[in-house]
């Protein structure tokens, strides 16, 4: 069987985004040696999220670490899907 069709929950239950509608993210060779920064709390924001078959779409969610120059977010994508992905600084406004 090849996952297609499955549904996987999460701990909190919501449906998580199938790899083939993933969000595209930010190079990690760009993170390689950068200090990232891991807050106590998640962040709200909102982020801008290219995802595979969804296309580009602006998303509510947290950031759960970052670097000077990339966010690592998740996020609840136009489905009532979670994700999670790095993104670009500027892709990212608090909430």
């Amino acid at each position: 069987m090849t996952g297609e069709g499955r549904r996987y929950l999460t701990d909190r239950g919501i449906e998580s985004v199938p790899m083939r509608d993933a969000a595209h993210g930010a190079p990690q060779e760009q993170r390689v040696g950068e200090r990232i920064i891991e807050p106590t709390d998640p962040i709200p924001v909102r982020v801008w999220i290219e995802a595979r078959q969804s296309g580009n779409h602006e998303c509510d969610g947290y950031a759960i670490g970052w670097t000077d120059r990339q966010v690592h977010v998740r996020y609840i994508d136009t489905h009532g899907r979670e994700g999670w992905t790095w993104v670009w600084a500027n892709a990212v406004t608090r909430t």
